[in-house]
């Protein structure tokens, strides 16, 4: 039997040209092949995938684009800082409050992936509900104190803030009774170490953001001095290290140089005698606030520190004659402390920036997040800012601040210490004074007296 012979062309199944006829396609083989490079739609466009790929950017290209990011939102930046800055301190106080929101967010979230994997409920829930209990403590800590002329005298206002501390303990209580119940077998592990992370960020992150906003409480000056002193060692360290650094610094950050550090020191230092010598003259960046409303252009009126009051110094060995160098200088005590400032910003606040580099390389991540274009993560930017304002705050308390008797404080003492009739008093000795002063009429002593003869 003869065996078929292969590729044989019947001539019936040929076209009047002598071609084969183009073999039919299925539905799914038009659809196959219409979506394969360089076939045509219905329309006769290409396909989506046909369009020819953007070339891959160069490493120059790439940088280029960055520093202009970098740069524009830099400018931002800067431009709504110091819009905040002259628009009242209230402003600055919701700005310090949304920094320390998102870099909670963004320290949680690094450790937090896991329980998403896991399954694990409330995780999240927890975290946030620890995060608003702590600020509505410390928060309420410093309204408390500075404005207890305000919230004593109010009937709605004084249990809060009497009961504060006992409040918000309850508040964390829950939270803590809330984290036990939801504790699950096989996990306890990892959700009691999710516990202790939560905590940390808490520390880090709004209990040193509490001291900040302290500062503001305590005069402009004393926040705005401590961020600028910063970001001016930030940027010298970085102009120095490019321009003759060699040596390196420390091996967790190692494009750190010692002639950066050194060198980035020497300027901040000289910012900061210059800085402090004109913000010292206007009221509204050196008086504390007894006023949210107000603003640069409304200022602020008191009894300035004595630091910011210059002093006549006399040197021990007058310099000779024929050097014609005064034997005396004139010159405001803050300067001596902006010594020690310039100097913690440039020796100790960088640590809070080789701790952050430290915690990002152990779980492997290049910045903790993307909140700011160009620079990477809020926390990225103020890892340094956090532990200087704690320094600023715990300096200034310690030798700057003069303890002086306030509305607040005698007013607290009263309430809590004496007797309603033992206030009524208190009341009737200072309307004598004021009378004797001829400062408000008699009448109001007779009215206090009749008031105190009925009870």
């Amino acid at each position: 039997m003869a065996r078929p012979r292969k590729d044989v062309k019947f001539q019936h199944r040929s076209g009047s040209n002598g071609k084969t006829r183009r073999p039919s396609n299925s539905m799914s083989e038009i659809s196959e092949n219409g979506s394969e490079p360089g076939s045509p739609t219905r329309n006769g466009a290409l396909s989506k995938s046909d369009a020819p790929e953007a070339p891959p950017q160069s490493d120059y290209e790439k940088k280029k684009q960055t520093f202009v990011t970098r740069t524009i939102w830099t400018l931002v930046m800067i431009g709504g800082f110091f819009w905040a800055l002259l628009a009242g301190h209230i402003y600055i106080i919701i700005i310090v409050t949304a920094v320390q929101i998102i870099s909670f967010k963004e320290v949680i979230a690094i450790a937090n992936v896991p329980s998403r994997a896991r399954s694990l409920r409330f995780t999240k829930t927890l975290n946030w509900y620890f995060l608003g209990t702590f600020m509505y403590f410390l928060y309420g800590e410093s309204v408390v104190y500075y404005f207890k002329h305000v919230l004593l005298v109010d009937k709605i206002l004084l249990p809060l803030a009497t009961h504060h501390r006992f409040i918000s303990f309850m508040l964390y209580l829950i939270g803590f009774v809330f984290f036990v119940g939801s504790l699950q077998k096989g996990h306890y592990k990892f959700q009691f170490t999710q516990f202790a992370w939560t905590h940390m960020a808490l520390f880090l992150i709004v209990g040193q953001a509490h001291f900040i906003i302290n500062n503001i409480f305590e005069g402009m000056i004393w926040f705005f001095l401590p961020v600028s002193l910063v970001i001016t060692n930030d940027i010298f360290a970085y102009l120095c290290g490019i321009t003759f650094g060699r040596t390196p610094l420390i091996k967790i950050s190692p494009k750190k140089t010692w002639e950066g550090f050194l060198g980035a020191w020497f300027f901040t230092i000289l910012f900061g005698i210059g800085f402090t010598h004109y913000m010292a003259k206007d009221k509204y960046f050196i008086c504390p606030v007894n006023d949210l409303g107000a603003n640069f252009m409304t200022g602020l009126n008191c009894t300035p520190n004595p630091v910011f009051i210059p002093h006549t110094y006399t040197f021990p060995a007058p310099p000779p004659s024929w050097t014609h160098l005064p034997s005396q200088i004139s010159i405001a005590p803050i300067q001596f402390h902006v010594l020690v400032f310039a100097t913690f910003a440039s020796l100790i606040a960088p640590f809070g920036g080789f701790f952050a580099s430290g915690l990002k390389r152990s779980f492997k991540i290049k910045d903790f997040g993307d909140s700011i274009p160009g620079h990477g993560g809020m926390t990225d930017r103020m890892d340094c800012q956090f532990i200087m304002g704690f320094f600023a705050f715990m300096y200034y308390s310690s030798f700057i601040a003069t303890h002086q008797a306030s509305v607040g404080g005698i007013i607290e003492a009263a309430i809590t210490g004496l007797t309603p009739e033992e206030q009524m008093e208190v009341v009737k000795g200072l309307s004598k004074h004021l009378v004797n002063q001829d400062i408000i009429s008699p009448k109001v002593l007779e009215y206090l007296g009749t008031q105190l003869h009925r009870r």
